[in-house]
C-alpha cells in the first residue's frame, strides 16, 4: 500500500487559482469542467454549486463567444469557487473574461493570433495577477507538428508544449501551469514524464477524452496513478463522458487510493459470496449515496462474514462483520458489544458513521483551538 510519506512530489514553482495553491508541495486540487451552455445561465449556476458540494477546487467553463463571456459576468458574481475560462482564438475574449475577474486563463498562446493580440493578454494577465494554463491535446496539434512526426507520439506533445512555453517565457511570463493530455494511457503518461524534466511549473494531470464513466475512469486511474506515484502531479481533471460530479468522485478516489489526500469515506467491502450475512452490495451502494454530503476522512468496512470481516474491521473507523441475524460493530478497531440488525444495518450504519463524522470533526476544531491559544 502507497503511503502519504513514500510518494516524493516533484518539486514546482507556486501559483494560484483563486485561493487554491497550486504546485509547490500544495494538495493536488482536483477541477472539473461544465458541460451545460455558458449563456444558460441558471443550468451552468447549478452545476456548478453542485460540483461545490461534492469537493470540487476548481470549475473551468468553456467561453467560446462574446455573449458566453457577458454570460461568465453574472455567474462569477454568484459562486465563491475559482474559475478557470476555456477560451481558443479570440483573443478579445480572455481581455474581456480578465476584467471579469476570472482566476485564471486556459489558452494556448499559439492560437489567439499574432504576437500583438498575445502579448495584450499576458500583459493583462500580468497586470491583474492571473495565471494561464497552456492546454496541449493530442487531438489539436499543429499541423507542423503532425507532419514532422507522422504520428501522435509524446515527443510531438512536448514540442508542441515547449514551443507555447517559449512564447509566454518570451513574454517574461512564468505563472501558468500547463497539460499534455492524450487518449491514449501510455502516450499521455510519458509525454508529462519528459515534460517534468523540462520545466519547473506546475503539471495538470488528466486523460483527454477518457471514455465513459467504466472505461474513463479505469484509463484515469492507471495513467494518474502512474504519474501520481512518481511524484508528478500538482492538479487533476478526470475527464469522462458522464456527469461532471462523477470527475470529482473519481478523482478524490484516486488521490484517496494513493493516500495522497482524504476527503470523505473510505469504503473497503467485501466482493461477496455464499457466505455473506447480509446483502453487502445493495448495502455499500446505499451508503454511497447517502453519504456523500459526509467529507471527514475516514475508513469504513463492510465485511458479509468472519472469516476477513474482523481483520479489516480492526484497521477501520467504523466496521462491521457479518453474523447470522445480526452482525457484529467495530469503532476504531475495538469490537463493540452492541450489534447490528441485519434486516436495518444500513440506517443503523448510516447512523453511526454520521455520529462518528460529528465526533471526529468536534474534536479537531478544538485541538485547533488549542493550538492557536499556544
Amino acid at each position: 500500500m502507497y503511503n502519504k510519506s513514500l510518494i516524493k512530489r516533484r518539486k514546482s514553482t507556486r501559483i494560484y487559482i483563486g485561493n487554491v495553491p497550486i504546485g509547490d508541495n500544495a494538495p493536488i486540487a482536483v477541477q472539473s469542467m461544465t458541460n451545460t451552455k455558458t449563456t444558460d445561465i441558471d443550468a451552468t449556476l447549478k452545476q456548478i454549486h453542485s460540483l461545490e458540494k461534492v469537493g470540487v477546487d476548481i470549475v473551468r467553463i468553456s467561453v467560446p463567444t462574446m455573449d458566453a463571456a457577458e454570460a461568465f459576468k453574472i455567474i462569477k458574481k454568484q459562486v465563491s469557487v475559482p474559475l478557470v475560462a476555456d477560451i481558443h482564438f479570440d483573443y478579445r475574449i480572455a481581455l474581456k473574461v480578465a476584467n471579469y475577474g476570472v482566476d485564471c486563463l486556459r489558452i494556448n498562446p499559439g492560437n489567439i493570433g499574432n504576437k500583438s493580440r498575445i502579448r495584450l493578454v499576458v500583459d493583462c494577465a500580468r497586470d491583474k495577477n492571473i495565471p494561464i494554463r497552456i492546454g496541449i491535446n493530442s487531438g489539436s496539434i499543429e499541423k507542423k507538428i503532425q507532419e514532422k512526426f507522422g504520428s501522435l507520439t509524446s515527443e510531438a506533445l512536448l514540442e508542441s508544449a515547449m514551443r507555447n512555453i517559449d512564447i509566454l517565457e518570451q513574454l517574461n511570463f512564468d505563472k501558468f501551469k500547463i497539460s499534455v493530455k492524450s487518449s491514449d494511457v501510455l502516450i499521455a503518461v510519458e509525454s508529462y514524464r519528459l515534460l517534468a524534466k523540462r520545466i519547473d511549473q506546475p503539471l495538470h494531470l488528466g486523460i483527454t477524452e477518457a471514455g465513459g464513466m467504466r472505461s474513463g475512469s479505469v484509463k484515469s486511474a492507471i495513467g494518474l496513478g502512474m504519474l501520481l506515484t512518481e511524484g508528478i502531479g500538482d492538479t487533476l481533471r478526470i475527464s469522462l463522458a458522464a456527469d461532471p460530479i462523477e470527475e470529482v468522485k473519481v478523482g478524490f478516489d484516486i488521490l484517496k487510493a494513493l493516500h495522497i489526500r482524504s476527503r470523505g469515506i473510505n469504503f473497503i467491502a467485501c466482493p461477496t459470496c455464499a457466505r455473506q450475512e447480509f446483502d453487502v452490495i445493495s448495502t455499500v451502494n446505499t451508503l454511497e449515496k447517502r453519504l456523500e454530503d459526509i467529507i471527514t476522512p475516514m475508513d469504513v468496512s463492510i465485511i458479509g462474514c468472519i472469516v476477513n470481516g474482523p481483520g479489516e474491521a480492526i484497521s477501520a473507523t467504523i466496521g462491521v462483520t457479518g453474523g447470522y441475524n445480526n452482525s457484529g460493530v467495530y469503532e476504531d478497531g475495538v469490537r463493540q458489544k452492541y450489534r447490528f440488525n441485519n434486516d436495518q444495518i444500513i440506517d443503523q450504519l448510516e447512523n453511526k458513521i454520521r455520529e462518528k463524522a460529528l465526533m471526529i470533526d468536534m474534536s479537531q476544531c478544538i485541538a485547533v483551538k488549542k493550538n492557536n491559544k499556544k
